[in-house]
């Protein structure tokens, strides 16, 4: 029986390389996906595409793609990843370029369009944003991108032309794995009970580290070995949807029926109704066995006809945050810092936040740690709001830097930030009205 091998190579935009490339050296795959992609920051690429239209790509992709370009083409593993994020042709000619100065030949690079829908929602000012229950026109003077989470098929369809790399704007994470089963085991986009399996799979590969150890680690409770060496998730499955999971025997971290457990609930509405853009999954009988040491296998996934709609991530300009913080230590630190915080809160009472916050961090920047001690040896002021403008955003940092010498005796480390702040609304777009289209470059 047919089998294949696909390794998870990111779980976010900022991902480690090294275990990426530990996967495509040692773990004989034949498939790579690196997911990148969340709903805030494509908003905030396509912001930086409007401004350069040879931008909007995710700023790791020539880093990555400089190592990873050579070992993929010496051990002939595919890549699929959404790293184009706002403008999928510029990486695309982007990775031809480096490949081509690498001196690699028979490359075949996608590119997969067709996840802005910016244009399409302008007629939709009165559909419902999901989080809310308002209307989109609610925010239509705020707008700055609109994408849908598309499904597998311009994957596939890349696939089918030969592309060895493909990269793609929003597609639904688990898209980016389930992709390459259909095509390399035939499977019918109507047989739903395989694509909720296959759609199982990529859940569990979507997040990388998280399933072998990342975010399941608690020190006492859930202890992980050598996590400073964390090894990338791969699984090996077969055309009826089977396998296991597993990682680079030598790497650090775990895999274990817990570690699968909690990234199966992972951003998981409803288990027994995961709705995706190729099917509406069902974990809800889901088994996992632990087979030998950092290898599990997995049962009883499904599937159901999936909806007739894409969700649409819709980015928005929602105001600006202002930052400041300042640190005290020493005897009585604690409360010269609450008294830092008093002052703040009543030089800002004259402008406006929708959301103020007055926070104490902070144990042993300045000094040792020291259990024994009865009083806190440090404390940092946090002070945080959103502000409509961003002139009075900056006003929580330039009241908090003015405490050097207008505030408690002995502050110090004094910083202040403000940036925009990009906000995300969801809303459903019919699939008949996205085209999905796909260009190519050869090197």
């Amino acid at each position: 029986m047919k089998k294949i091998r696909i390794g998870s190579g990111a779980g976010y935009g900022g991902d480690r390389l090294e275990p990426a490339l530990t996967l495509i050296e040692n773990a004989k795959l034949d498939y790579i996906g690196f997911e990148c992609l969340a709903e805030r920051t494509i908003a905030l690429a396509q912001k930086e595409k409007r401004l350069n239209p040879d931008k909007g790509y995710n700023h790791l992709l020539e880093y990555r793609m400089e190592k990873v370009l050579p070992l993929a083409h010496k051990h002939n593993v595919k890549v699929i990843t959404n790293m184009g994020a706002a403008n999928p042709i510029a990486a695309m000619f982007l990775i031809a370029e480096m490949a081509e100065k690498q001196g690699l030949k028979g490359i075949k690079i996608a590119a997969v369009l067709g996840d802005d829908v910016l244009e399409l929602i302008d007629d939709k000012k009165q559909y419902q944003i999901l989080e809310t229950g308002k209307p989109l026109s609610s925010i239509e003077n705020s707008i700055v991108s609109a994408n849908a989470y598309l499904g597998v098929s311009g994957i596939v369809e890349a696939l089918n032309n030969d592309a060895d790399i493909i990269v793609t704007g929003r597609v639904a994470d688990p898209a980016l794995f389930l992709a390459p089963m259909i095509y390399e085991f035939c499977w019918d986009m109507t047989d739903f009970d395989k694509l909720g399996k296959g759609t199982l799979i990529g859940h569990l590969l979507e997040c990388a580290a998280q399933v072998s150890g990342g975010y399941f680690a608690d020190p006492g409770k859930k202890d992980v070995e050598n996590l400073w060496d964390v090894g990338f998730p791969f699984v090996e499955i077969d055309e009826t949807g089977e396998g296991y999971i597993s990682k680079v025997d030598g790497t650090g971290g775990i895999i274990n029926t817990a570690t699968c457990t909690e990234q199966l609930l992972y951003e998981i509405h409803d288990p027994a109704n995961y709705l995706t853009p190729d099917c509406v999954a069902d974990f809800s009988k889901v088994e996992f066995d632990l087979v030998e040491k950092d290898k599990v296998k997995f049962s009883h996934a499904s599937g159901k006809t999936a909806t007739d709609s894409y969700k649409v991530s819709v980015g928005y300009q929602n105001g600006y945050f202002g930052l400041g913080e300042i640190s005290y230590g020493g005897a009585n630190c604690m409360e010269r810092a609450k008294l830092a915080g008093d002052i703040i809160q009543k030089r800002l009472e004259k402008y406006t936040f929708s959301d103020l916050r007055i926070d104490f961090i902070g144990l042993n920047s300045i000094s040792p740690l020291n259990y024994e001690v009865n009083e806190i040896p440090e404390i940092r002021l946090r002070v945080s709001g959103k502000a409509a403008s961003l002139e009075t955003a900056k006003q929580v940092g330039r009241e908090v830097e003015a405490l050097y010498t207008n505030g408690p005796a002995g502050g110090g480390g004094a910083t202040q930030k403000t940036e925009e702040v990009i906000s995300v609304a969801s809303i459903f777009l019919k699939k008949s009205e996205v085209q999905t289209t796909i260009i190519y470059k050869a090197i």
